[in-house]
This record gives structure tokens, C-alpha cells and sequence, in this order.
């Protein structure tokens, strides 16, 4: 016995089941096989082109339009890839996978993200060609991985050591895209503050570009009242051989300090009093005693906010030999402070706006510790934000700052500037942690005589071999194509030299030693932008069906109410005010 009700569902499913894939009613659009490997790839290439003009010395710029502002033109790949947006959700998807590729370059290693734009479409192209054919994507991403893997094993035998201020120089050069002036200002940066220190990339106020180097504990708080100051030249406040007083706690009672004050006068010193705060009554103790007798103090706000405060105040104590007040769970006050828990410091100078002070009398031993606490913190956290303020107070710890202030006639002209001197600095750190190797794509092309001894498992991973030989010869192919030569002659030229560092030089369009005119990759970019490709690459392979959100079309009924907007009309009946 069938009851009614079951058999009016049975006869509803017989009737879904009959109908074709197309006509079911998703809630998204699903679409499978080669037909959606096709429309990716578009997207792909869409992405893969926009961004390979840019690669060379002879590679074009890009003109991006702002949502704000005027244009940003630029031949940075990262920025090009992030700039990218398709209407067509599929395409789409298949260039969001690619930009993906250059972001995480881009993080790892912050330059070669042209370079991994263009394997990942090589590697990509290929590889969705061979599936449509019949191979097992599955087993032609172990092909590739097992191939990548041999290429980095090759690159590290290739790579040399970076040891002289020159090699530095060159290779910020060619990832300024041939700029002198920007590989020797960056390597005079790295010969200052060493190649541990911090660079930062400022936008300038003139025609040049200019560096200035910030030695000892340098932030940006200055003098709370300037009655404070010192000197009637530049408004400013100058001690030598003075006591800092650190405190992470507002100040606002004069009985907390007096203890400190009888301490530094009795040593007749200057006392600086860095804290939370200082108000009320404190404030106006000191300013009174600085104008009637001349008391040698100054008070300062302490850098930053919450934990970075924190931090900065026991990085500052630390250079200087003292301890800071206030801590929570610690019972020491301000009452009980000794000669020994004073900061010492051969020179402070505080202005309205910043506070220098040089010579702290830190211990070596301490200072390294906590160099050595920031470093294994940069290594664990994972905000770029936090990272950033880490390093900037390593670098007061360990060596100092320097700042690169980059000039232009315009914004336009210094943001184009500043995005190649930022991948320039980030290429030449790569180079001193892992080496370098010779540039222009060569590296790669002598890792496939490698590929070539390789005994792969089975026929479908001996093609993906093959798609990575092939796709480590289109960084030198796409130079040369860029340079307007015949790139296939080209890129068999060079495979076919016997001197490994041999290759072509599309600056002067001739064959040269790689090493010797300078043209160098740092071995990191190199590896990473093979790495990062091959991975989001081979995993597009393997894809069979692919998932988006339908767009929402406009409601008719919803934008027909736009003439409502006629009822303006009625301004009319302020007439009406006659009838009173």
C-alpha cells in the first residue's frame, strides 16, 4: 500500500531525476571537466600576460587605474597581479589562484613575483592541455613536485655566497630594473647599519633621493611643556651624561618623583623622566623648579600604545641600564628608587616632536639577550604588522635605522620609484641569506640537464617532468621576447653554452658572463617563485569541477521606483502659506 502523500514524492523525484544537469536548479553555478579548465585558464592568461610585459630590462609599465586619486603606473608584478579583477566568475577564480602565487612570492621572499606569475601559467597551460588528453592529474603533480625538488636541489649546488658591498649593489640594481643610483644607496644603507639592520622606505621631499641614518633610541614623543627646553637654538632640550627615570605609569603626584630629583642632584646630573603621563601637580613642580632655579629635568611621553609600549619602555631600560616602574605584578615603587635603577645615557636630545638619546650604558650581554627574545617573537608571530614594529626595535637595540627617502617630481614618479627601491631591498636581503646565482632565467636552464637523469615512476609523471622543462625556460624566454627578439633562438643559445654562468644580456641584446656584468638573481627569489608556482599550479591541474556564486540580478520592480522621484513637484504648495 502506497499512501497518497508518498506517492506524489516518489512521482516529484522520478521527474528531478529525469531532467538534464543543465536545468536542475543549483544554488550556485557548477560547472565540471574541460570546459571550466578552459574558462580558468583564461583568467590565467589574462593575469599571466598583464603581468609579463613588466619582466626584463627592456619590460614595459603598467598604468593602473585608482579608485581614488590620479593612476598608479608601475612595473612591480605584485602590484600589477593584485590589480586584477575579472567579471567573469570563473576566469576570475583561475587569476585569484595566480595572484595568490605572487602574493605569497611576495611575502617569502618580497621579489620575484613576475617570475612566478609566468611559471605558474607555463606550468598551468601544459598541464591542463595533458589532462584534456587523457593523463592522470594526479599523478602528473607528483611528476612536477618530484622535478621542483630537483631544480632547488640544483639551484643551491649553483649559488655563491654575496660577501662584497659591490655583489650588493648589483643585485639591487637588477631588481630596480637596472637603476644605479638605487643599488649603491641601498647598499651604502646595508654597509651603515649592517645587514641585520632595518631599511625603511619613506617618501622624500625633494628632486633626490636621500638616506639618513638613525643611530641609538630614537622615537617619536617629544618635551611635554616647552619650558623645558635648554637652548634658544632650534627649541630644543640638551643634556649630557644624564639619568632616565623609566615609569609605565602616569605621574601626577610630586610626592612619587621627589625621591628621584634629591638622587640626580645630589649626583648633579640631568634627570629625563620618561612615563605614561605626566599631569597635575608633578607637571607644574617641575616646570616651576626648571624657570626658578634651574633644574636640570625634562619629561617625555612614552612611545606608543598597550603592549608596544610596554616593550618599548624594557627595550629602552635595557640599552640604558635601568629598570622600569610601574610593571604590573611588580611591588617596586617610585618612593624607593636607588642611585643603580636610573637609566644612563651620555647624550639626550629632546625636541617637540622626537627624542634622541645616544651612548646608553647597557650591558652587552643584556642588550644581546633581548635581540636575541625580539628575534624568536618576529619568528612566531604571524601579523606583518606586529613584525614590523619588532624589527624597528631590534634595529634601535642592535645597530640603528636607516631611511630612505625617495624623491621625484611627482606622487606618480615617486610611487613607481618606490615600489622598485622596496623589491630591491627585499631581493638583496634574499641574496645575503641564501646566496646568489646568475640572472636573466640561466639558472634555471641549467637545472634541466638534471630533469633529464630523472627516472620517473610512470608515464604520466615523466609528463609532468616535462612541463616543468618546459616551464623553467619561460623566464628567459619571456626577457627576450619583451626585448623584441626571437626568443626560441635565444633561449637554445644559452642552453647550448658550456659556460654555466653564460647568458643573454637583453639590455645590450648580446651573449655575456652572467656573473661578471652583473646580472644576479638572489637563489631565495628564484627558488621561492618556483616553489610557490608549481604548487598552486599543479593543485589548479587536478580540479575537475568548480564552484561559484550566482550573482543577484536587480529587482525591476525595485529600480522602476526611481521615478517616484517626480514628486519634487510638490514644491509647489509653499503657495499655500497665502492662506493664512
Amino acid at each position: 500500500m502506497y499512501s497518497v502523500a508518498r506517492v506524489a514524492r516518489l512521482t516529484n523525484l522520478r521527474h528531478i531525476s529525469a531532467l538534464p544537469a543543465s536545468a536542475r536548479g543549483y544554488a550556485k553555478d557548477v560547472r565540471f571537466g574541460a570546459e571550466v579548465r578552459a574558462e580558468m585558464l583564461k583568467g590565467v592568461n589574462v593575469l599571466a600576460d598583464a603581468v609579463a610585459v613588466t619582466m626584463g630590462p627592456k619590460g614595459r609599465n603598467v598604468v593602473i587605474e585608482s579608485s581614488w586619486g590620479s593612476p598608479k603606473i608601475t612595473k612591480d608584478g605584485v602590484t600589477v597581479a593584485k590589480a586584477v579583477e575579472l567579471q567573469d566568475k570563473f576566469q576570475n577564480i583561475g587569476a585569484k589562484l595566480v595572484q595568490d602565487v605572487a602574493n605569497k612570492t611576495n611575502e617569502e621572499a618580497g621579489d620575484g613575483t613576475t617570475t612566478s606569475t609566468v611559471l605558474a601559467r607555463a606550468i598551468a597551460l601544459k598541464g591542463f592541455d595533458m589532462v584534456t588528453h587523457g593523463s592522470n592529474p594526479v599523478e602528473i603533480r607528483r611528476g612536477i613536485m618530484a622535478a621542483v625538488e630537483a631544480v632547488v636541489e640544483h639551484l643551491k649546488n649553483l649559488s655563491r655566497p654575496v660577501t662584497t658591498p659591490e655583489e650588493i649593489a648589483q643585485v639591487a640594481t637588477i631588481s630596480a630594473n637596472g637603476d644605479d643610483s638605487v643599488g649603491n644607496l641601498i647598499s651604502d644603507a646595508m654597509k651603515k647599519v649592517g645587514k641585520e639592520g632595518v631599511i625603511t622606505v619613506k617618501d622624500g621631499k625633494t628632486l633626490k633621493d636621500e638616506m639618513e641614518i638613525i643611530e641609538g633610541m630614537k622615537f617619536d614623543r617629544g618635551y611635554i611643556s616647552p619650558f623645558f627646553v635648554n637652548t634658544t637654538k632650534g627649541a630644543k632640550v640638551e643634556y649630557n651624561d644624564a639619568l632616565v627615570l623609566f615609569s609605565e605609569k602616569k605621574i601626577s603626584s610630586i610626592q612619587s618623583i621627589i625621591p628621584a630629583l634629591e638622587l640626580a642632584n645630589q649626583h648633579k646630573r640631568p634627570l629625563v623622566i620618561i612615563a605614561e603621563d605626566i599631569d597635575g601637580e608633578a607637571l607644574s613642580t617641575l616646570v616651576i623648579n626648571r624657570l626658578k632655579i634651574g633644574l636640570q629635568v625634562a619629561a617625555v611621553k612614552a612611545p606608543g600604545f598597550g603592549d608596544n609600549r610596554k616593550n618599548t619602555l624594557q627595550d629602552m631600560a635595557i640599552a640604558t641600564g635601568g629598570i622600569v616602574f610601574g610593571e604590573e605584578g611588580s611591588d617596586l615603587k617610585l618612593e624607593d628608587i636607588q642611585a643603580q635603577d636610573f637609566g644612563k645615557v651620555g647624550e639626550v636630545v629632546i625636541t617637540k616632536d622626537d627624542t634622541l638619546m645616544l651612548k646608553g650604558s647597557g650591558s652587552e650581554a643584556d642588550i644581546s639577550r633581548r635581540v636575541e627574545m625580539i628575534k624568536d617573537q618576529i619568528e612566531a608571530s604571524s601579523s606583518e604588522y606586529e613584525k614590523e614594529k619588532m624589527q624597528e626595535r631590534m634595529a634601535r637595540l642592535a645597530s640603528g635605522v636607516a631611511v630612505l627617502k625617495i624623491g621625484g617630481a611627482s606622487e606618480i614618479e615617486v610611487n613607481e620609484k618606490k615600489d622598485r627601491v622596496t623589491d630591491a631591498l627585499n631581493a638583496t636581503r634574499a641574496a645575503v641569506e641564501e646566496g646568489i646565482v646568475p640572472g636573466g632565467g640561466v639558472a634555471l636552464l641549467r637545472c634541466i640537464p638534471n630533469l633529464d637523469t630523472m627516472t620517473p615512476a610512470n608515464e604520466d609523471q615523466r609528463k609532468g617532468i616535462e612541463i616543468v622543462k618546459h616551464a623553467i625556460r619561460q623566464p628567459c624566454f619571456t626577457i627576450a621576447e619583451n626585448a623584441g627578439l626571437d626568443a626560441s633562438v635565444i633561449v637554445n643559445k644559452v642552453i647550448e653554452c658550456e659556460d654555466l654562468n653564460q647568458g643573454f644580456d637583453a639590455a645590450t641584446e648580446s651573449m655575456v658572463n652572467m656573473i661578471s656584468a652583473g646580472i644576479i638573481d638572489p637563489t631565495k627569489v628564484v627558488r621561492t617563485a618556483l616553489t610557490d608556482a608549481s604548487g598552486v599550479a599543479s593543485l589548479l591541474i587536478t580540479a575537475e569541477s568548480v564552484i561559484t556564486e550566482i550573482p543577484e540580478k536587480a529587482d525591476p520592480a525595485a529600480a522602476g521606483m526611481g521615478g517616484m522621484g517626480g514628486m519634487g513637484g510638490m514644491g509647489g504648495m509653499g503657495g499655500m502659506g497665502g492662506m493664512m
